[in-house]
């Protein structure tokens, strides 16, 4: 028997890549419907970089011609239909900033690494608000200043899938807090990835359904997975490689927050 990689039969072709996904962002189409968008510059910004093709209104297959590190000066915002293809590439982001998907939708993300953001509340990929239909495939992200990937305020229908997850503390968040009830409608699925001596959330949940299947978590700081405030996970055929700390799965005990103003009674 050969070696088998994933989506095999589709690399090499380029637009097959759209409805492969597994679980419950299976619908993501990406730029399935649009044009090639070819990325010619590392610039952060102007003709040819990845800001203005994420930026532009249109449905677009975004690919590289180019190899090496894009230095963001803030957040990159992505529309919607948008597939960012680092196939046959390396492209690292670094910076001050990561990818924001802002009420979005169909958008997908492959093969890129993202290293090394800096800045106040700074993730590698933001996911919010009421975003969906969201891809995110075999990237390499560390080593950001807050979280490497948040999916909060009723953002839903999203995979991660065959990711890295290393040298990082807060490393994926579903669910913003105890406020937001809205998060009720998040489902996230979340297989085939490797949480590499990252310290905690693989990932912690507020409110969400998350399917956690055919991952592999080590040697964590604090604990593997967290769940709180009226969530549900559904850990199946994982790998939990526990090292000095041997807490797996932690319970959070958060009960949803009824905020008052002055004009309540």
């Amino acid at each position: 028997m050969g070696l088998h990689f994933p989506y095999g039969h589709v690399d090499s072709t380029l637009r097959d890549l759209a409805g492969q996904a597994e679980g419950f962002g299976r619908s993501a189409l990406g730029g399935l419907n649009g044009d090639v968008y070819c990325v010619t510059t590392l610039n952060d910004d102007g003709p040819g970089s990845l800001r203005d093709g994420c930026r532009k209104g249109e449905p677009l297959w975004i690919i590289f011609e180019v190899s090496g590190t894009i230095e963001l000066s803030s957040y990159l915002s992505v529309s919607s239909c948008k597939t960012i293809d680092g196939r046959g590439q390396r492209i690292k982001l670094t910076g001050k900033g990561g990818l924001r998907l802002k009420e979005c939708q169909h958008v997908i993300i492959c093969n890129l690494i993202l290293q090394g953001g800096r800045g106040n509340d700074v993730d590698a990929i933001q996911i919010k608000p009421k975003s969906q239909h969201i891809w995110i495939d075999r990237c390499t992200l560390s080593d950001y200043a807050d979280g490497l990937i948040d999916i909060t305020r009723e953002s839903t229908d999203i995979t991660v899938s065959r990711c890295h997850f290393v040298n990082h503390n807060k490393t994926m968040l579903i669910g913003g807090d105890a406020s937001n009830t809205g998060d009720r409608c998040i489902r996230v699925t979340v297989h085939h990835c490797f949480f590499d001596g990252t310290r905690q959330r693989h990932p912690r949940v507020r409110f969400g359904k998350v399917h956690l299947y055919n991952n592999y978590m080590r040697d964590w700081g604090i604990y593997a997975v967290c769940a709180s405030v009226e969530s549900e996970i559904f850990s199946e055929c994982n790998i939990y490689e526990a090292g000095h700390k041997k807490v797996a799965f932690k319970y959070l005990n958060e009960k949803p927050i009824k905020w008052r103003n002055a004009a309540d009674a």
